[in-house]
């Protein structure tokens, strides 16, 4: 198994982790550090795996993330309406 897939594992469990613990702003702060570590990390798999192994890691983190995801499709939806 490739370093970026293990690392890419590593993320995931440790956002399980995270939303095990209860949270005041609702894990918001977690969600944006975790967003900025996956990012460059999907990337780093994109570019060792190929796209199919990076949109399975990019679909198991959006389970994870489901609701920076919601808003954002909301946010987009928003965008397209007013247009």
């Amino acid at each position: 198994m490739s370093t970026s897939l293990v690392l890419a594992l590593l993320w995931l469990v440790t956002a399980n982790v995270i939303a095990m613990f209860p949270s005041k702003d609702h894990h918001w702060r977690n969600a944006y550090m975790l967003i900025g570590l996956g990012v460059p990390l999907l990337g780093l798999v994109f570019w060792q795996n190929g796209v199919w192994v990076a949109l399975l890691v990019l679909l198991a983190a959006m389970s994870v993330l489901r609701w920076p995801v919601i808003y954002l499709v909301k946010w987009v939806k928003g965008l397209v309406n007013k247009a």
